[in-house]
């Protein structure tokens, strides 16, 4: 797509789709929802760590086994003009009934609750498919599947890809170490950005907003540098990358040199991107724990956009300010706007908002007051605090503790972030809410804010679901 996209045409692309592993996960599928305008491709990233070697699982900090799992799902829409791609990221542990199937050793399975990424583990593409075109009512028209392994021999292969963060991001699970600012990532920098998962109290919501960074980055990497221009090294992209991943057979040379051809003059405008609206972001299920419940009502809407071939995002108006460039100086309003952006940008970013967490605070301390000073300082940051502290049954607690319902372990990390350093101590039966009992290393609150997943007043899809476009994706 990329060759086709520079006007260098079918003879350097044709044989480059020799190297795509090929799956069919549309083999017996029905009922399936009908087609419509545009093209539907679902992308996965495959969590399938056999494939690397020890050592570089060592060196990329991907201990552990394997899921065989969807680390990442994501549905892209091509519109039928080929001048607008959409990128709809769909949470990890969503909440799903998965179809009935049967499991590659021959055992038939009825419909029964789970979370989305482990539709892989249980029936491959082809069950991954069937349950993402049933939870969305899209039809599927290609499918992309990417490794831990493709994707950094992607990476490598562009030379790196910048990114811009407006805080100091650091994981130690997934090695992810950046300063604030405009960073050019390597392989291993890279995978470990769109992995990570435990920056502060935020996780997946977080996760799904650098990813789409990411792929903005890569977008505005290969339109404005010389990548597109220079036939070998564009050679040298495209066949890295079709090697590296699995499509279906419907996926060949003569589809890509379409695609580019079409999408010649793509810009990170043209892209944009949404976070499917969710109801409830921290869902218990039993068997199951915290799930990802999405807001049926508005995620249709989404989708009916999606199928209808409109845009997602509302695209920007020129500036119509009149008399030259002549600036004025800001006004007390836009004072307290910039005021209240700083605020938010330095407050840490959490999946599930304050404002959904009930807590009574207790003082386990002999100092006077610290429980309401907490307690205030709790609801500022708009944790739904009982309002009436009270003093804990011992009054020599050393270090401040979290007490919680396993059952809410989403929630807990943004109280937890709130309160770096907190213990946290689990209580079964408890119920979602939760004691803060204070101990004497108390400091102060920190301000934390919800990791945007794209969720805010896009009325004209009548879904709490604002995307952006590529070129606003830009430091987060």
């Amino acid at each position: 797509m990329v060759l086709a996209t520079s006007g260098v045409g079918h003879a350097l692309v044709s044989g480059l789709d020799e190297g795509v592993g090929r799956v069919d996960p549309f083999a017996g599928l029905e009922d399936r929802p009908a087609s419509s305008d545009g093209l539907n491709f679902l992308v996965v990233g495959v969590d399938d760590r056999a494939e690397l070697s020890a050592e570089q699982r060592r060196k990329h900090q991907l201990g552990g086994a394997s899921c065989n799992c969807t680390d990442t799902l994501m549905m892209v829409h091509l519109s039928a003009d080929r001048e607008r791609m959409s990128v709809v990221s769909l949470p990890r542990d969503t909440y799903v009934k998965l179809p009935k199937h049967t499991h590659e050793g021959g055992t038939k399975h009825q419909a029964y609750p789970a979370k989305i990424n482990s539709a892989y583990t249980h029936g491959g593409p082809n069950l991954t498919v069937r349950t993402v075109e049933k939870m969305t009512g899209v039809h599927i028209d290609h499918y992309l599947e990417v490794s831990f392994r493709s994707f950094m021999n992607t990476v490598d292969v562009l030379g790196g890809v910048p990114v811009c963060t407006v805080r100091p991001l650091k994981d130690e699970r997934s090695g992810l170490d950046l300063p604030a600012g405009q960073s050019r990532l390597d392989a291993t920098e890279a995978l470990a950005y769109v992995r990570a998962r435990h920056l502060g109290g935020s996780s997946d919501f977080g996760r799904m907003q650098r990813q789409q960074q990411f792929i903005a980055s890569v977008i505005d990497r290969a339109t404005s540098s010389g990548v597109l221009m220079n036939p070998a090294k564009l050679n040298e992209v495209a066949s890295t990358l079709l090697r590296s991943v699995r499509a279906d057979p419907g996926f060949g040379t003569s589809e890509i040199v379409a695609l580019g051809r079409a999408m010649r003059d793509f810009t990170p405008a043209s892209s944009e991107f949404v976070s499917v609206p969710v109801e409830d972001a921290d869902y218990p299920v039993p068997g199951l724990g915290s799930t990802v419940k999405w807001d049926e009502g508005k995620a249709d809407k989404l989708f009916d956009t999606l199928r209808a071939d409109r845009p997602l995002a509302d695209r920007k108006r020129p500036d119509s300010g009149e008399g030259g460039g002549g600036g004025t100086a800001p006004s007390g309003g836009d004072r307290k706007h910039d005021q209240r952006e700083k605020q938010e940008q330095d407050a840490t970013p959490v999946d599930i908002a304050p404002n959904r967490i009930r807590v009574q605070v207790a003082n386990g301390t002999e100092k006077a007051g610290l429980g309401h000073r907490v307690d205030t300082a709790l609801r500022e940051t708009d944790f739904d605090t009982t309002g009436i502290p009270r003093n804990a049954e011992r009054q020599d607690v050393k270090r401040t503790v979290i007490t919680y319902d396993p059952r809410w372990n989403r929630s807990v990390r943004t109280l937890q972030a709130a309160l770096p350093g907190a213990e946290l101590r689990e209580e079964k039966g408890r119920g979602p809410a939760m004691l803060v009992t204070v101990g004497k290393d108390f400091d102060r609150v920190r301000a934390v804010r919800a990791a945007d997943p794209r969720q805010g007043g896009a009325e004209r899809l009548g879904a709490e679901a604002e995307a952006v476009t590529g070129d606003e994706v830009t430091c987060g």
